[in-house]
């Protein structure tokens, strides 16, 4: 993840709030994150420090998990009663922090020539161009936006201009409200994190449960770590497996297990869910593991909603693997997703947290948790080389595609897209009848779930890093972790 003013903002708010609920002084010191992280001193970043600090106040209230606007002392107290209100939304658009970008498309720049033929004008339908003082003029009130003036100008005079949040969503649930600042259609929305990357101001963030998390773990309550197999590097090229356990573990947590033997359990019945179903019922299935491209299906593609796998995503599998064996158990995902917050409020019944990998360092920094010291055992992966590959591309149907029978592996038509716009693509296409598939995978992270918006490690480093942790461990497919084979035979995977 690119670390710009934003982020380190983000970052600090998360840390600080860490560290004062680890030291049970939250509400006396929340005032310290206004006043120490915007002084007087500090470089502008807005107009001026009460512009600063009042954005600050919107990113301490969506990490505390409470509606915006609520005093931050009364939200601090809120979260440390247990008040975890999952009706807010995850991602949301901080009122502070937005700069209500210009709505106009289309601009006419300096390049302006005044040129003779006027091809602009000549080209315009509704005549809204005209020449005014040496330059060509776009009259708002009769322009269409339709864009023939830019494809036309000789010198690429004319620009198109779109909110970069606009630009990043791929499903068209981003406008502008009447006082110009960004609005989520949440009939849309399928909280991928792209809106939040992409905005320069960093007027859209996500809601963190951190706080629950952090009150859970004081509480000496039994929570389990669930690690994402895209976990490899994140904190730190040197930090092992070993040792991150180990340092989960100092936090609290009871015990950690990896959300790839959940992916282990997935592929098997998947496999299984595929044959059963292909094409005797339905005539292509999509794969389950995406809550983004779940949700991008039951929003968008309504009429798909039977295609899509009925089998739970690796996640949740693990989840209630876990809860079937530890009853008094809470769990606690971590991994590179925001998508996957809204996914736990859904599943109430295994997954009680979610937090990001850029959440969990801001843990560690703020309590003290130092992840280079030596481990005091060494653990290994009990994962297949298949469930670990989920994250990378087409990681899901390699993994499933092993299981199946050989004849199926041959002939089986499995398609596969990345990102939101690409789905959305293969999935019209299946509509319009101008693909064939029997599976399709869809994953809303352009590059897999490596680069997802919570990760903190570059994709490319976290792809080769999680293929050589794959292929170290002593299992290659799912069906030689006994682990997963015994969960197919004991979870409900009902979705």
């Amino acid at each position: 993840m690119e670390t710009t003013q934003v982020t380190n903002f983000r970052r600090e708010v998360l840390r600080r709030i860490a560290k004062y609920t680890w030291n049970d002084c939250l509400p006396e010191h929340i005032y310290d994150i206004l006043y120490e992280v915007v002084t007087d001193s500090t470089p502008r970043v807005r107009c001026c420090v009460h512009k600063e600090r009042a954005v600050l106040k919107n990113r301490i209230q969506m990490a505390l998990w409470q509606p915006l606007g609520l005093n931050i002392i009364n939200a601090s107290k809120e979260a440390l009663n247990g008040s975890f209100d999952k009706r807010l939304p995850v991602v949301d658009v901080l009122p502070n922090a937005c700069d209500a970008c210009p709505i106009e498309k289309y601009y006419v720049t300096d390049v302006c020539r005044h040129c003779i033929s006027h091809k602009c004008m000549n080209n315009c339908p509704k005549h809204a161009i005209s020449i005014q003082n040496n330059r060509a003029f776009i009259n708002r009130d009769v322009c269409i936006e339709c864009g023939r003036c830019a494809k036309s100008c000789p010198y690429g005079a004319i620009i198109e201009i779109s909110r970069p949040c606009m630009r990043a969503c791929a499903l068209d649930a981003i406008s502008a409200g009447l006082d110009r600042r960004t609005v989520i259609d949440y009939n849309k929305c399928v909280h991928c994190g792209n809106c939040r990357t992409a905005c320069p101001f960093g007027a859209i963030d996500e809601r963190s449960m951190i706080m629950p998390l952090l009150v859970a773990l004081k509480q000496k309550k039994k929570v389990i770590a669930m690690l994402a197999p895209s976990f490899v590097g994140q904190f730190g090229m040197k930090v092992t497996f070993s040792q991150l356990v180990a340092g989960l573990k100092k936090t609290g947590f009871a015990k950690v297990a990896e959300v790839a033997v959940g992916a282990d359990i997935t592929t098997l019945h998947e496999a299984e869910e595929f044959l059963e179903k292909v094409p005797k019922s339905i005539d292509f299935m999509t794969s389950s593991c995406c809550p983004a491209f779940i949700d991008l299906v039951k929003k968008h593609f309504p009429n798909y909603e039977d295609n899509i796998s009925k089998t739970t995503s690796p996640m949740v599998s693990c989840a209630r693997y876990l809860k079937n064996k530890y009853p008094d158990a809470m769990t606690c995902f971590i991994g590179p997703c925001i998508a996957k917050k809204a996914e736990c409020v859904a599943n109430p019944d295994c997954m009680d947290f979610v937090l990001t990998f850029e959440e969990l360092q801001c843990l560690f920094e703020g309590i003290g948790i130092d992840l280079n010291e030596p481990a005091p055992e060494e653990v290994k992966s009990e994962a297949a080389a298949g469930g670990i590959g989920f994250p990378l591309l087409r990681g899901v149907q390699a993994s499933m595609k092993e299981v199946l029978p050989e004849d199926v592996q041959q002939n089986a038509k499995l398609e596969y897209a990345a990102g939101l716009r690409n789905c959305h693509e293969k999935l019209q296409q299946l509509k319009d009848g101008k693909l064939e598939a029997d599976y399709l995978e869809g994953m809303a992270c352009a590059n897999g779930c490596v680069d997802g918006p919570g990760a903190l490690a570059m994709q490319g480093l976290t792809r080769v890093l999680v293929a050589k942790f794959a292929a170290a461990t002593g299992k290659k497919t799912s069906l030689e972790n006994p682990e997963a084979v015994e969960a197919v035979k004991e979870i409900n995977f009902e979705v």
